[in-house]
């Protein structure tokens, strides 16, 4: 194979601006055509969900199933076993991330929104192998995303699934033929392998009628949520996130155990005051109000009235919801039938594409 042509194969990341620019031409097209689109989402069932979540992507998904669009929500147990010590807990996980999703806002009773651990859905998995077939080990071992997420996992042993998990991911977009998936930017490596995965496939077996779409990144304009440490993302994981499972006394004890600074005029600045402008820029979430219009409403009040404005305000916004969820907690049963149900629809889809695949590659008996 010659330079020119290993260049032409190999996965092109592309640039930033021009993602941005497609993502932007993609919000348009959602809200005028949303019927046109499926989004595939989800999260790994590592406990509970934190306001950071909500904040950074549960309610872009809400916002999207509220647009019309259908959405597939995945809840990716397997891929906890590649860098998570949390095997023992998996079930309950998968639970009580049901039970936050659907006290957020997500709506598996719209005949569009469908919850499903992967796990449960053999055909989805068998994409893996054919996948695996259409990148190389070199293309998994540049991933940057792959090589964060080892360094974040701390482990001295990597095992395999670390690295083929972005495939997993692929199979998990296109078993249902997802062509919109929401992402922040960390995360679009994995994305475009989805693309290069899809194009190879069709490419290979499929060239005159294309089985897989090549999904289009919708990035989040949620901001960063630091955790209460003020130095870091929020992460259960670092004991710096606020649960919305957490009751209205636990908040405000958290809340007042977060990092601010010496200095008690309160002024929004990300960049020189990050601890104090987390705090605030989550006070401006829940009440919708510009940061800088809250810091000085502050004034020279110090920490202790920023920490109080945010703790009669963050407990506002999640009283709703709070209720909502121990209202779940004591129905098991509809929450196991929300899974059921996303496990149909999904094992469905991925039977449809599965025989395409097959017939594609002329395995169909």
């Amino acid at each position: 194979m010659s330079k020119q042509q290993s260049n032409a194969d190999s996965i092109d990341y592309g640039t930033f601006q021009a993602t941005l620019d497609r993502s932007n031409r993609l919000e348009q097209d959602l809200e005028s055509r949303p019927d046109d689109f499926r989004v595939l989402t989800g999260d790994r069932p590592t406990g509970r969900l934190h306001i950071g979540h909500l904040f950074g992507s549960i309610q872009n998904r809400v916002r999207l199933q509220n647009l019309g669009v259908p959405l597939f929500v995945v809840v990716a147990d397997y891929q906890v076993l590649t860098d998570r010590d949390t095997a023992d807990n998996i079930a309950e996980n998968i639970y009580q991330l049901t039970i936050d999703y659907v006290s957020a806002g997500i709506d598996p009773d719209n005949g569009k929104t469908f919850i499903f651990p992967h796990s449960y859905v053999p055909e989805l998995n068998q994409l893996l192998l054919p996948f695996l077939t259409l990148v190389t080990n070199a293309e998994l071992d540049r991933n940057p995303t792959v090589k964060e997420e080892i360094q974040a996992s701390g482990q001295k042993r990597i095992n395999a699934g670390m690295y083929t998990y972005p495939v997993h991911q692929a199979a998990d977009i296109l078993f249902c033929k997802g062509n919109v998936v929401p992402v922040g930017k960390d995360q679009l490596p994995h994305l475009e392998l989805t693309r290069t995965i899809a194009r190879r496939f069709n490419d290979r077996f499929a060239p005159q009628a294309p089985v897989f779409p090549e999904p289009q990144a919708l990035l989040s304009k949620a901001p960063l949520i630091l955790g209460l440490d003020g130095g870091q993302k929020m992460s259960k994981s670092r004991s710096n996130a606020i649960m919305l499972s957490a009751s209205e006394d636990e908040t405000a004890k958290l809340i007042r155990a977060a990092k601010t600074d010496v200095d008690r005029n309160i002024t929004y600045d990300p960049e020189n005051r990050p601890e104090v402008s987390n705090l605030l820029l989550l006070v401006s979430l829940c009440t919708n109000r510009e940061p800088h219009d809250i810091a000085a409403q502050i004034g020279d009040g110090g920490a202790g009235k920023l920490k109080a404005l945010l703790t009669e305000c963050l407990n506002e916004y999640l009283r709703p919801l709070r209720s909502r969820r121990r209202e779940l907690e004591g129905d098991r049963s509809y929450i196991r039938d929300i899974l059921l149900r996303g496990i149909e629809q999904a094992q469905n889809e991925a039977r449809t594409t599965l025989e395409e695949v097959r017939r594609a590659m002329g395995m169909l008996i």
